[in-house]
């Protein structure tokens, strides 16, 4: 199963994959857990590339950046991991490609969504989870952490037009469930662990 965790910067995926790795590992699961853009060495160069605030991108020359790294994080861990039926949980997939520059940047959304599928040889996630939370706690997450990237540098004006493609996919793709990353991290792993084992059940029942 292909489980991927979405949403603006600092909205707490990074938190909730570690829990839900931890979970699937204490019931003896294997799991991979991986990221993009990166996830594999070419990709992690790549990553450093695409972050860089010393560089100004053009949004197509971003969409290629992710999509390179993304096939080859498809060829080297995804796809073997689920042909041996391990779950994996991937921070960022497909679905930020859409939201940061088809409605963050303005690309075609159809046209975005056809070059990502042919990055990934069409396999797309089981199941996403977007954990939304509004521009100006992202701002505050953000500074906290410190060291803001070139994409988490752009105004809010980009990440509030990020966030409201997130919720349009939500609501285009039953796989995206939503949750709520204001609450609190409990909250959220309960949530997000109730839907999973749904899923779960779902597919094996």
């Amino acid at each position: 199963m292909l489980v991927t965790f979405e949403g603006i910067e600092g909205a707490g995926k990074s938190t909730l994959i570690a829990a839900l790795a931890a979970d699937a590992r204490a019931r003896g699961e294997e799991v991979v857990v991986t990221r993009e853009p990166g996830g594999t060495p070419f990709g992690d160069a790549v990553r450093a590339l695409f972050v860089d605030p010393r560089y100004t991108v053009d949004p197509l020359a971003e969409v290629m950046l992710v999509n390179a790294s993304r096939a080859q994080l498809v060829t080297e861990r995804i796809a073997p991991a689920l042909k041996a039926e391990t779950t994996v949980l991937c921070d960022r997939f497909f679905d930020a490609t859409v939201a940061y520059q088809g409605y963050g940047r303005g690309l075609d959304v159809e046209g975005l969504l056809e070059i990502c599928l042919a990055a990934t040889r069409r396999i797309a996630p089981d199941l996403t989870f977007l954990l939304d939370i509004p521009v100006e706690l992202s701002r505050a997450r953000v500074a906290a952490r410190g060291g803001a990237d070139r994409l988490e540098r752009e105004d809010d004006a980009f990440h509030q037009r990020v966030r409201e493609g997130y919720l349009a996919l939500a609501k285009r793709f039953p796989r995206i469930h939503v949750l709520d990353g204001v609450a609190p991290p409990d909250h959220v792993r309960a949530a997000a662990r109730a839907v999973l084992e749904q899923r779960r059940a779902s597919a094996h029942p």
